[in-house]
């Protein structure tokens, strides 16, 4: 549905947009460039990204994304804020004000990973951003150091340094978990839970209690989110034709249904939401291909 990462990189594919709404509106807005985690954590991370925005002088921006079932530790410069942050799986549209002018430096780590590297239970981070003291509280000068780096790479050292050398005991829960969340994200015809239960032979209440433990959120929605970024990702390339069949295909009962929760996650309906992306596609091509 989507362009595979590369082989090998650990990080998506160039013209993977995935989860971001709007996605050519906001390149105008905002750098995005993401780095591949090293051997020594990439267990538990997938990899680190960073954003990169300059308002002065401009109106704000308000960059919109359906987020992944990921944990986020974020090491910020916006303004007033500045610090570093836990932020749980976001179960909402995640909406972020770009003013003036910032950055954030981030860890994506794997669905069920920060859960598992940490022992805590993601669950009491859902919706929510901590300040990273407060859940790792050993982690001295870290957000300075981070921060202080001018590079992406130097960022993603001092983090791979600190995160290297706290112990990470083997976990056959969080296997299983990364399994079953690999399978939901890249498995389209994944679309129902009794599946993902008949799939892997885990019995439908243990799997909601692993998932709310180490994802912080139900298998059922996880489901769904991942579905979801697959309709916005087609829209957004400008599959229109037929939406009863593209509802279909992402597991809704009908066009109606498919809707209804695309309009409410996402603000617009799904015709609406594909005319802005095409109409965002073709102003950005315009301003780099010469007129013919």
């Amino acid at each position: 549905m989507t362009d595979r990462a590369e082989v090998g990189s650990g990080v998506p594919a160039p013209g993977d947009r995935k989860a971001i709404l709007h996605p050519h509106e906001q390149e105008r807005y905002r750098s995005l460039n993401r780095l591949p985690a090293d051997g020594r954590v990439a267990a538990y991370v997938e990899w680190y990204w960073s954003v990169r925005w300059d308002m002065r002088g401009r109106a704000p921006y308000f960059a919109e994304v359906l987020p992944y079932p990921c944990v986020h530790l974020t090491f910020e410069q916006d303004g007033d804020r500045r610090g570093g942050f836990v932020n749980g799986v976001c179960t909402r549209k995640f909406v972020r004000e770009l003013s003036g002018s910032g950055e954030t430096f981030g860890v994506r780590f794997r669905p069920g990973g920060f859960g598992a590297f940490t022992g805590l239970d993601v669950g009491a981070f859902r919706d929510r951003a901590v300040p990273l003291a407060e859940v790792m509280p050993d982690i001295g000068d870290l957000v300075d150091r981070v921060l202080a780096e001018p590079t992406d790479p130097g960022r993603r050292r001092v983090v791979e340094d600190h995160l290297a050398t706290r112990p990470h005991p083997d976990d056959p829960n969080f296997r299983l978990v990364s399994r079953i969340a690999a399978a939901m994200s890249d498995d389209p015809e994944l679309t129902r839970v009794d599946q993902v239960t008949e799939r892997f032979g885990v019995p439908v209440r243990t799997l909601q209690r692993l998932f709310r433990r180490y994802i912080g959120a139900g298998p059922k929605w996880v489901l769904r989110r991942y579905r979801l970024q697959d309709g916005a990702d087609l829209l957004a390339r400008g599959r229109t034709a037929d939406l009863a069949a593209l509802a279909a295909e992402l597991g809704y009962f009908d066009q109606a249904h498919f809707t209804r929760e695309f309009t409410a996650e996402v603000g617009m309906a799904p015709l609406e939401y594909a005319k802005n992306s095409l109409r965002s596609r073709d102003e950005v091509t315009s301003k780099v291909l010469p007129a013919s």
